[in-house]
């Protein structure tokens, strides 16, 4: 059985993609729903400068790695077609994140498609995220399977196969960075604010260089 960060995992992976492309590129990347995940921050410092004002006079100077300061926050898990977003989850403080917690937002999902892409429903949709724990679980994949996606593989530490990690999260992140937020809520609004001004073509642009290098 093979690993799923091996290279010869990873080949075959991007092979079945490329299949995909071939038989109809434009018939998969419009039935590709991206699920993926990004933290934001109360502070995340822009510069070295930013995070050297943050230490006080007299204290230990920081080691390479500490020189970026974050002040965590919130997590958002983020649900993405070629037109845009579908669905935001907000992580409530304390929740973990498992099969319990993640099958509804699937069913969520199920109804926006049905709500805001009538047509995508009508054939079966592919389903791209990591492999967390939560996807990973059968329970995950049994809801799955129920709603009528289909699951594609993703082997590990490939992150270039998720089109969030290209045009959305940079994008927000530098929007957000070097700013203080005083609450969840107010990084949050300033999030979405961001994201309300976004065009489709954010989300397609990405996806189109694919296809036209596949």
């Amino acid at each position: 059985m093979l690993e799923r960060g091996s290279k010869t995992s990873r080949v075959q992976v991007v092979w079945a993609f490329l299949q995909f492309f071939r038989r109809d590129s434009n018939d998969f990347l419009s039935r590709l729903v991206t699920i993926d995940e990004t933290w934001l921050y109360h502070y995340d410092s822009e510069t070295k400068q930013q995070s050297m004002e943050l230490w006080y006079s007299g204290s230990a100077r920081p080691k390479n790695s500490e020189w970026k300061i974050r002040w965590k926050s919130s997590r958002l898990e983020f649900f993405l077609d070629q037109d845009g977003i579908l669905l935001i989850d907000y992580l409530p403080k304390g929740q973990t994140i498992n099969a319990e917690y993640h099958s509804p937002l699937l069913v969520q999902l199920k109804d926006t498609l049905k709500e805001n892409r009538r047509g995508k429903v009508i054939k079966v949709v592919f389903i791209l995220h990591d492999n967390a724990p939560a996807h990973r679980a059968l329970a995950t994949q049994k809801k799955l399977a129920y709603l009528g996606f289909q699951c594609l593989d993703h082997p590990s530490y490939s992150p270039d196969l998720a089109p969030s990690d290209y045009r959305l999260f940079p994008g927000l992140k530098k929007q957000l960075k070097g700013r203080h937020f005083s609450s969840d809520a107010e990084v949050i609004a300033a999030a979405e604010t961001w994201l309300d001004g976004q065009t489709s073509g954010l989300f397609f642009e990405w996806l189109a260089k694919v296809r036209a290098t596949g």
